[in-house]
């Protein structure tokens, strides 16, 4: 089945994916002066979107971009009915393996749940055949990344920078106090609005602390189709030893992001898989000069039992200096 037949609606059925009991979504304003970050109820425009999962109402502009491993493509489009622009997702789920698949139903069900204005939001998701159409606000910025390519091939300046993460940032707290760890942290899931709002995307890789009703302290779960995302990941979680990771492997993932951000290039990314989990550790030391780690005389052990003799100077000694 190809793309155009999704257009047309007499020969296929709109099957809406959305909870009866539509949840409130909102349009979020960042306000400069204010300190918080407070949700407002949807316009009549928005809410006419919201509520419509009517294939002929959206009319496809430009493709975009592609995400989630190629599979699915991304839209500008405008809601015909309002005038209004969105983004629309689409995705064949007939491409999709059965792990795939659980990561879109994930991500589609963790939309209406977390409430957050630095969260992606979807406004409406259906099934038009075997295609999947997510419905969300437009970003009339586009994603962080797509600003680097477009805008600051050689990085952005850190003030710049500096209120990218602090927005990403918020939405990633907001998820760490609801037990989930999103796994997926780097620029091209940092959207921007025209109006300056930094949203969090990628929540198709999220994973949640949260197992039977009791939060974990480590996640031993990895999904095998990420290799995308290896270079913002840190190293506890590309070793996957017995003692897995927790949401500080995200804060791992923010520092790169933040490189990334600053130089236009990923840390890593000319690395081969296998060499990443010792590099990303070790780097470190190759900008540091020589650690002093050997005393130049050597002392005697001391046992357990005694306390080591120690030679203080002088109180009135004038070359003593703490």
């Amino acid at each position: 089945m190809s793309l155009l037949d999704c257009f047309c609606t007499s020969r296929t059925q709109v099957e809406s994916l959305r909870p009866e009991k539509q949840s409130e979504t909102s349009i979020h304003q960042y306000l400069v002066d204010e300190p918080t970050l407070s949700w407002s109820r949807p316009s009549t425009r928005a809410s006419e979107v919201l509520c419509s999962t009517n294939v002929s109402h959206y009319e496809l502009q430009v493709e975009i971009g592609r995400g989630f491993d190629n599979l699915t493509s991304v839209h500008l489009a405008r809601h015909t009915p309002t005038g209004t622009l969105v983004t629309i997702k689409i995705t064949n789920l007939e491409n999709c393996n059965e792990e795939r698949l659980k990561a879109l139903q994930k991500a589609v069900i963790l939309s209406h749940f977390f409430r957050h204005p630095n969260i992606t939001t979807y406004w409406t998701v259906f099934t038009v055949g075997s295609w999947l159409w997510v419905i969300s606000p437009f970003m009339a910025y586009g994603s962080a990344s797509q600003l680097l390519r477009t805008y600051f091939p050689e990085g952005m300046s850190e003030t710049l920078i500096r209120n990218i993460l602090f927005g990403a940032v918020r939405g990633l707290n907001y998820l760490h106090q609801n037990g989930c760890i999103h796994r997926s942290i780097k620029a091209s899931h940092i959207l921007i609005s025209g109006d300056g709002l930094v949203t969090l995307s990628g929540l198709s890789h999220l994973h949640s602390l949260v197992k039977h009703g009791q939060r974990h302290r480590a996640v031993y779960d990895f999904p095998q189709f990420s290799t995308s995302v290896q270079p913002w990941l840190s190293p506890e979680l590309l070793r996957q030893d017995l003692h897995g990771y927790n949401v500080k492997s995200d804060i791992y993932s923010v520092g790169i992001t933040a490189c990334e951000l600053a130089s236009g290039q990923v840390p890593f990314q000319d690395m081969h898989r296998t060499q990443m989990k010792e590099e990303s550790q070790d780097s470190i030391l190759s900008l540091l000069p020589p650690a002093y780690n050997k005393p130049s005389i050597s002392l005697p052990p001391v046992l357990p039992w005694t306390e080591p003799e120690c030679d203080f100077p002088d109180e009135k000694d004038s070359y003593w200096e703490f």
